[in-house]
């Protein structure tokens, strides 16, 4: 992944998480990592985890997704 396409796809995938109507998501971050895009923080349910990871999965296309998000335990 070049360096200017690794930038705009990590500008493209937090923007997917910031316009989400899911508050949690907007606290995430992404990061482009070893032809990647990671993403990393916490929410409070599997679910919101799997929403944030088929947003910004729609916006970066063949790139690969890793979902480091943490749920925690309630």
């Amino acid at each position: 992944m070049a360096k200017q396409s690794a930038h705009d796809l990590e500008r493209r995938a937090q923007s997917a998480l910031m316009s989400s109507s899911v508050y949690p998501l907007r606290e995430l971050i992404v990061e482009s990592q070893n032809d990647a895009i990671l993403i990393t923080g916490s929410v409070n349910s599997f679910y919101h985890k799997q929403l944030a990871q088929e947003a910004v999965r729609a916006v970066v296309g063949a790139i690969d997704v890793v979902n480091s998000v943490q749920v925690q335990e309630q």
